[in-house]
């Protein structure tokens, strides 16, 4: 398995465009247009026959980074690290 694959498989590296639209707040036409820019990766996967996309959470952030500025993405993911925290 080489480097690109290997990111692919590791834990937490990846996550849905239904959650990069949650937790970053895209939409789904910035995706698209990303991955047609070539400046985000993905793969099509699905969950119990429907159909998604795998993207990077690297390429996300750095995405949202260039889109919104690093105060942006720190806030957004505060904010999902708060959620996931259980609090409320």
């Amino acid at each position: 398995m080489d480097d690109a694959d290997s990111e692919w498989q590791r834990k937490g590296a990846t996550l849905s465009d239904k959650t990069a639209r949650k937790e970053f707040g895209l939409t789904q036409d910035e995706i698209v247009q990303a991955i047609g820019a070539g400046r985000l990766h993905y793969r099509l996967d699905s969950v119990y026959g429907n159909p998604f996309l795998r993207l990077l959470r690297k390429e996300v952030e750095a995405l949202v980074k260039t889109k919104h500025g690093d105060d942006y993405l720190k806030d957004r993911q505060a904010n999902t690290d708060w959620r996931a925290s259980g609090e409320s």
